[in-house]
């Protein structure tokens, strides 16, 4: 399959779904604004993952499934150089740290993981290597697409209703005269309420706190609907001129605002 492009023209969920309905083997490769990903499929099932840097090995995926103690993964990583990921799972089953069934399961959500974190990448350029397969010492899954298109394809409709309530991730946040009172906020929530403040855009707290576009969006959009925040030109950002409205425009404006105003009322 001759397949390359730019994620402006195929979302990876219509990537996935090509793959899938081909029942391709090979390896969807996709340069990113800051990092590369590497999506492995043997006959249109998913069989490996990578983005970046991220510490794929099973050692990492089960010690952060809380299946390996620090101990047993310190002791892992210090043999990192002398066995693969197949040959460790072969001891650790044998050694009954783990099940062949715990490895599997962990290895399918942390590939899962990784492909879900591609639904929010809107820039880049992909291509299909047919005959680029995964390194041979990891261990490789067979895991349906089906879902998984499913859930990109909701995720797509999510980040498009947030994205026309929230347009811009370089306005700022700040507290409202009067917030409501009684509300219980969530850890994340929490983390993106202690950088409030006119001089901190809403990309610079995703980017402080490590959360995608739609995680900062639908957390801002949560805070909003609260009561507890409302969006601000960021404090060192220089009015722009703007030219006049058309009358029509403004007729228009006028009918948006009517409409705002009524469904605040509602609410």
């Amino acid at each position: 399959m001759a397949l390359r492009g730019n994620l402006r023209d195929f979302t990876i969920t219509q990537l996935l779904n090509l793959v899938n309905l081909a029942g391709k083997t090979g390896t969807l490769v996709i340069d990113g604004v800051s990092e590369q990903a590497f999506v492995s499929f043997r006959e249109g099932k998913l069989a490996y993952a990578r983005i970046g840097k991220d510490d794929g090995r099973l050692a990492s995926v089960l010690y952060k499934a809380s299946k390996l103690n620090a101990n047993q993964y310190k002791a892992i990583i210090d043999r990192a150089g002398q066995i693969s990921d197949k040959e460790l799972g072969l001891v650790l089953i044998n050694a009954g740290y783990v099940s062949r069934e715990d490895i599997i399961l962990n290895l399918q959500a942390y590939f899962t993981d990784m492909v879900r974190r591609l639904f929010t990448w809107v820039e880049g350029i992909f291509r299909f290597e047919a005959e680029m397969m995964p390194p041979e010492d990891r261990i490789n899954v067979r895991l349906d697409l089906e879902n998984i298109i499913i859930e990109g394809s909701r995720q797509l409709r999510e980040l498009e209703q947030l994205q026309d309530e929230i347009p811009s991730l370089d306005m700022a946040l700040k507290f409202t005269d009067r917030p409501r009172d009684n509300v219980n906020l969530s850890v994340d929530e929490w983390k993106v309420v202690k950088f409030v403040d006119p001089k901190n855009t809403m990309r610079q707290i995703a980017k402080t706190n490590k959360l995608s576009d739609v995680e900062v969006r639908r957390i801002v959009y949560g805070l909003l609907q609260a009561g507890l925040v409302e969006l601000v030109r960021p404090a060192d950002m220089k009015p722009q001129t703007v030219k006049p409205l058309a009358p029509e425009e403004v007729e228009e404006k006028k009918n948006l605002v009517n409409k705002l105003i009524g469904r605040i009322r509602s609410l």
